[in-house]
């Protein structure tokens, strides 16, 4: 692999698409120049400031406007405000040498020919002569692009298509240009993977390349079923959304999220590029053609003019969504929607399993459903090997791109391929060749299982099975205990051997919340470590999160049932297991991920070092059920914020102190892990990894790091901010009240919270033992317990899954 290095990068064509991958350079800890046209008009505002177009305002007019709506969007494109230091802006004219400067040219403007070969054509006289330049293109071949450019020009450039929006959508199809060396494209796969956090399927240079070719088709085969069969928007949408493993957006929902115009859009291009395709007429067909040209017409777009299939109203202060009428193309109350198979299928919690329930449902979803998967597999297996010689490709294209759970032939061998194909048959449909010659080998899957583990997939060019390639720096759970690595367990937690002398202790509960048996896996865990066998420890998970936090269930029980000295003692333990963990004689690492809050983040920050998925949810969150952090957590924010501060004469711990409170009280979540580091919850020296794929092996890494002369932690004092603090705090949170932000019972929830944070009722603020914390946090927590109102916030939250302010 070539040491080739990225320090500057640069993002032609500040669109959405443009600015997002230039703010997900800047999330990755890259400088990034984002660059646009100049204008050639004023605007009338301009022309009232007295502008001309040779002022600067005026000349990075689009840029700016551009990376302004990057800056709003939602959901955020940056990981944090901070971020956005990290990119400058300019123009095509003014700042085009700066191009010279960059590693990495990526172009992201209208997808027309003729633009993107010119604007290559000014690269390549300007350009490193190792500069790696791709463009962003959806759909034109590259090759195209890159024609009549130099040869070291065509031996540099590629297609790096990423999905909108870059920070969220994982895949990154990368399309090689013939003349790419296989470093080149190797060292950009494992950038965009590593260094992006992204799924790189490297594509053929055809149309539309992967996921968009089969999606696109695969959503018209539904829309014009429905059409045809009389469903109703909101019966597809409930039909193609989680019940099939898709997102909530199922399919109109989605069509808004795109526009009507660029459907009609995408559907024109593709339809004229693959005049091979005998499924090419599904994306003019008549009917849907009339719908989406009569939205058009009539500015109903989807979410981007506030109107589309569907009409968000608010009647009597409710939200209601109405949905288009296709007769009349007016909005109206949308009717209920139930199907007899998807209710049911919901107690399936195997998305394959219930894909398979549903497909051969004797109701009108099933219907629906059998008859979208059964022609979505046919036609991705059609495609091969014209998009890529590789099933695994064109799963991985589809999941990583839609955020399907399953690609199209995972979900063929959930629909049971010999079964399918007998239906599909007896209809008259037809089957590839090389799906036959499968079946006929004796290959009844296009996956090779063992044990539920996938060992291989099938390959039409061998006609057999092929080893799926592994990474060494990918752990997986599933395989470590289908080896036998386990050594301990129970029905929440499993304690695992890594290999090399580190343990992993695993949680798989309900939300991973600290219930009895995930607290006595850990306490198990840690008497395990103390052995010479064992050099280090990981806690990490491969679930949905690392932890949501306290068990809320026990302690609805013992407020209940008043056993509050039970409580008490409950708190109490939880803050000395938490103990055993932060001063271990060996080192403990936290593989965080996913939502780590109140209990969860107490648990996490009490470890050695925390190794966190960049998209990692962090936050104390107890508020929100009438409590305050008791189990170490208010404790250990003021030893990560206020210490460090009062280490310095005359320092102010006010602001500081206002921080931590602020973020408690009002149990404020921090959406990625540069926040969490910026609000204490992270540590400077905590490591954030972009791909969450490789969350274990990075923990398991630095775990071992730690273990080589480790010195462990001992209990510190803390710093008691005082009186003063506590009434600026009390303050505050009257304020509040008084604003009508918070209620009176968020009020006192607050004040305790204060209370504790301050070190209490102390007369003058200084160095106070950490225990005197602790045991502050215990008592203000049973305190809060006590109260009707917080009862009744925790029932809600058990009942309804959502806060009650109350």
């Amino acid at each position: 692999m070539t040491r080739r290095q990225i320090n500057q990068v640069v993002v032609i064509g500040a669109g959405t698409m443009g600015a997002g991958i230039a703010a997900h350079f800047a999330n990755a800890g890259y400088r990034a120049v984002l660059l646009d046209i100049v204008p050639t008009e004023l605007t009338e505002k301009e022309v009232g400031m007295g502008l001309t177009l040779e002022s600067s305002a005026v000349r990075n007019r689009i840029v700016n406007e551009g990376w302004a709506r990057c800056m709003k969007s939602r959901p955020a494109s940056l990981f944090a405000p901070s971020v956005a230091a990290r990119v400058s802006l300019g123009n095509l004219e003014d700042d085009f040498d700066l191009i010279a400067e960059a590693d990495w040219v990526i172009e992201a403007i209208i997808e027309r020919l003729d633009i993107k070969q010119d604007l290559m054509a000014r690269i390549d006289e300007v350009r490193k002569p190792d500069a790696i330049i791709a463009t962003n293109t959806s759909g034109i071949p590259i090759h195209q692009i890159a024609e009549g450019r130099s040869e070291s020009f065509q031996q540099h450039f590629l297609g790096t298509h990423f999905f909108n929006p870059p920070r969220y959508l994982k895949l990154v199809e990368l399309i090689p240009h013939e003349k790419n060396s296989l470093e080149l494209v190797e060292f950009v796969q494992d950038f965009c993977t590593r260094r992006l956090g992204k799924g790189v399927v490297i594509c053929k240079d055809t149309p539309n390349f992967i996921a968009n070719r089969i999606v696109s088709v695969s959503s018209y085969f539904g829309m014009i079923y429905a059409f045809e069969n009389g469903y109703t928007i909101p019966e597809v949408d409930e039909i193609t959304g989680p019940a099939i493993g898709r997102p909530k957006t199922g399919t109109f929902r989605l069509n808004d999220l795109i526009g009507a115009d660029v459907r009609l859009l995408i559907a024109k291009s593709l339809y004229e590029n693959i005049p091979h395709d005998p499924h090419r007429d599904v994306l003019q067909h008549p009917k849907t053609e009339a719908v989406f040209t009569e939205m058009v017409e009539r500015g109903l777009l989807g979410n981007k003019s506030g109107a589309g299939f569907y009409n968000m109203k608010v009647i009597d202060g409710a939200k209601q969504f109405w949905v288009l009428n296709l007769e009349t193309f007016e909005h109206e109350p949308a009717g209920a929607v139930s199907f007899e198979s998807i209710s049911s299928g919901w107690k399936i919690k195997s998305v394959a399993e219930r894909i398979a329930h549903l497909s051969y449902a004797q109701d009108r979803a099933g219907e629906y459903i059998w008859n979208l998967l059964s022609k979505t597999v046919l036609y991705a297996a059609s495609l091969v090997p014209e998009i890529s010689d590789d099933i695994v490709s064109i799963d991985n294209a589809c999941k990583w791109g839609y955020v399907w759970k399953l690609g199209p032939f995972e979900t063929w061998d959930a629909l049971g391929v010999a079964r399918s194909i007998e239906r599909i048959k007896d209809a008259g449909g037809q089957v590839p060749v090389w799906v036959e010659t499968m079946l006929e080998a004796g290959c009844d899957s296009f996956y090779q299982k063992d044990e539920g583990v996938i060992i291989g997939y099938y390959d039409p060019q061998t006609e057999g099975y092929l080893p799926i390639s592994s990474d060494p720096d990918l752990i997986s759970i599933k395989a470590l205990k289908k080896e036998g690595k386990e050594l301990k367990g129970n029905p929440s937690a499993s304690l695992i051997d890594m290999d090399d002398g580190v343990l992993l202790l695993e949680f798989h509960a309900p939300a991973n919340a600290l219930n009895p048996e995930i607290r006595s896996m850990i306490s198990e865990s840690l008497d395990e470590l103390e052995k010479d066998a064992w050099e280090a420890m990981v806690i990490g998970s491969q679930g949905k999160h690392f932890s949501a936090g306290a068990d809320l269930n026990e302690i609805a029980s013992m407020t209940e049932n008043g056993q509050f000295d039970l409580l008490d003692e409950d708190v109490s333990d939880l803050q000395q297991l938490f103990d055993r963990i932060r001063y271990h004689q060996k080192p403990i690492v936290a593989a965080a991920y996913g939502m780590v809050l109140g209990g969860g983040c107490e648990l996490m920050m009490s470890a050695s070092k925390v190794v966190a998925d960049a998209e990692v949810r962090i936050g104390l969150v107890e508020a929100s059920v009438g409590l305050l952090p008791a189990g170490t957590g208010v404790t250990e924010m003021v030893k990560r914020v206020i210490n460090p501060v009062m280490q310095v004469t005359g320092a102010d711990e006010l602001s500081h102190a206002r921080m931590i409170f602020d973020q408690i009280s009002r149990g404020k979540i921090a959406v990625s892990a540069i926040q969490a580091r910026e609000v204490g919850f992270l540590r400077k020296d905590d490591q954030v990894v972009m791909n969450p794929d490789y969350l274990l092996g990075e923990a398991k890494r630095a775990a071992l790091n730690l273990a080589d002369g480790y010195e462990p932690r001992s209990p510190e004092v803390v710093w008691g901010c005082g009186r003063d603090i506590l009434a600026a705090l009390k303050i505050g949170a009257w304020g509040l009240t008084e604003g009508e932000w918070a209620s009176e019972h968020d009020l006192l929830i607050s004040n305790h919270t204060a209370f504790v944070l301050t070190g209490g009722d102390l007369s003058v603020s200084g160095w106070v033992p950490e225990q005197h914390l602790l045991d502050l946090e215990r008592r203000e927590f049973v305190k809060l317990a006590k109260t009707d109102k917080t009862q009744e916030r925790i029932a809600h939250m058990l009942k309804y899954r959502k806060a009650l302010r109350n």
